[in-house]
């Protein structure tokens, strides 16, 4: 907690720092990126970074610790809604889809934000961002963190089977996989072949999901109104 919310201030007596959190991150980043959480270490950053395993130590703990930097360096900052004309809905459109791009840049962030950890500023700003679009509707805080909780599911799905597949579009690669099983066998599955054959290059489960979704809140709210 104290690497992401406290402001580091190099010290004004001995050597300046040679590193920082920013190259530290920037640089377990490269290496998720690229191979994965799982090859992240340690000593891999301090190879990339020219130092020492034990110099890296000083300015982070451990593995830990450093991917709790990345995530809030890789999600980065949120979406600026207030800024946005539109309303509620297309301010929460509009964050769901840069949400899902964050995660589509950098799929090791969707294992690394699983469970309970240390969570930093960027993040919770992202959450800031969606529960103020929906300030001021007759919904309950509950359900406002429930919309939030219920966009990012959906989003995480989709860049979890983005990810798994090596796409950006797992839905088109889930079709051609369906269809070559399916291919011979129509006659035992027909309306599983039939609707496989009428989506064909209608590629819309981000899209699809987000409107139900946001479909669901603009009825509560006018049923509440």
């Amino acid at each position: 907690m104290a690497l992401l919310w406290e402001q580091q201030t190099a010290s004004k007596r001995g050597p300046k720092p040679t590193l920082s959190l920013d190259m530290i991150a920037t640089t377990g980043i490269e290496i998720a990126d690229a191979d994965g959480l799982a090859a992240l270490t340690m000593q891999r950053v301090a190879e990339r970074l020219g130092v020492t395993k034990m110099a890296l130590y000083r300015y982070v703990p451990g593995k830990v610790e450093l991917v709790a930097l990345m995530i809030d360096r890789g999600i980065g900052e949120p979406p600026r809604l207030e800024r946005m004309t539109g309303g509620w809905r297309r301010k929460l459109d509009t964050w769901a889809r840069q949400m899902f791009d964050r995660f589509a840049g950098h799929p090791w962030a969707l294992e690394a934000t699983v469970g309970a950890r240390a969570i930093g500023p960027n993040e919770l700003g992202w959450l800031e961002e969606a529960t103020a679009a929906l300030t001021g509707t007759p919904l309950t805080g509950g359900e406002i963190l429930d919309v939030a909780v219920t966009l990012i599911g959906q989003v995480r799905m989709i860049a979890q089977q983005a990810a798994a597949m090596g796409t950006r579009d797992p839905e088109q690669a889930m079709d051609e996989a369906m269809n070559a099983v399916l291919s011979g066998r129509e006659d035992r599955f027909p309306a599983l072949a039939a609707v496989l054959a009428d989506s064909a290059g209608k590629n819309q489960a981000l899209d699809f999901g987000l409107r139900c979704i946001l479909d669901g809140v603009q009825l509560l709210i006018d049923r509440r109104n």
